[in-house]
């Protein structure tokens, strides 16, 4: 795996507004996803990906199986999922036909994709890290499998932390308040409130809201504007989500 050139690329992800470069190669039998940057900032999130899954690992979350060096930065190769984005971003902007699809699936299996995403998230937060960055664009569903998998989760970072900047980077509709407010403080009531809004956003449809009156007022709870007013931590958020479930039985955990 030591070559996995470009050139020898099945499909490539050359349009990206993230600033780099991704495409699939096949190796020994193997599909592969390669990851490397063409920006400074991309760069950065790329190294920052690395000491991320270094430190959490779920069954979920997609994570690189070996790391190349370059003279752009660190080439991260994972291993390659079938499955649709449900948030396709292009520097020409947003396909979003597959959550159109998924949010037309049936209750159970939506309600079992949202618990992947929280489940993987409560192993986030007991590494001791937040989310960051965490939209969409970073759930890739296997329609036929029924499986979600979470990928290009690069600006997680140690938590809690005192935002430096203006802002974090992000989609403005999953972020929290305290994500654009410079000296605020993110832990892991911001991350509550994103999966707040993925919550939200995953069990609505073009036709409206499809979960059910506890659910919608656990999303109000995750995604209420201070932070000190929400779920206290992740994993309460979870044990919360859990008593609304739908179906008798709870989805297992991978």
């Amino acid at each position: 795996m030591s070559d996995l050139p470009l050139a020898s690329a099945f499909t490539v992800f050359n349009e990206q507004d993230s600033g780099c470069l991704s495409y699939g190669v096949e190796d020994a039998g193997r599909r592969w996803f390669v990851k490397k940057a063409t920006t400074v900032q991309a760069r950065l999130s790329l190294i920052r990906a690395t000491r991320f899954h270094a430190a959490v690992q779920h069954p979920a979350i997609v994570r690189p199986e070996q790391i190349l060096n370059s003279p752009d930065g660190p080439v991260l190769v994972y291993p390659w999922h079938d499955g649709s984005v449900l948030n396709h971003a292009t520097t020409h902007g947003s396909d979003r036909a597959a959550l159109t699809r998924f949010q037309q699936l049936p209750l159970p299996d939506v309600e079992a994709a949202i618990t992947t995403i929280l489940d993987a998230h409560e192993a986030v937060a007991a590494a001791g890290h937040v989310a960051v960055d965490l939209y969409d664009g970073c759930f890739l569903y296997d329609f036929d499998a029924r499986q979600m998998w979470l990928i290009d989760l690069d600006e997680y970072r140690p938590g809690p932390f005192v935002l430096d900047a203006d802002r974090l980077p992000g989609s403005r509709r999953y972020m929290a308040p305290e994500e654009f407010v410079r000296g605020a403080v993110i832990d892991q009531r911001t991350t509550v409130y994103t999966l707040g809004r993925t919550i939200w956003h995953l069990l609505d449809s073009p036709h409206g809201w499809r979960g059910t009156p506890a659910q919608a007022r656990l999303a109000t709870h995750a995604t209420r504007a201070a932070p000190g007013d929400r779920h206290p931590d992740v994993a309460h958020l979870v044990t919360a989500w859990r008593a609304t479930l739908t179906t008798s039985d709870t989805p297992a955990r991978l």
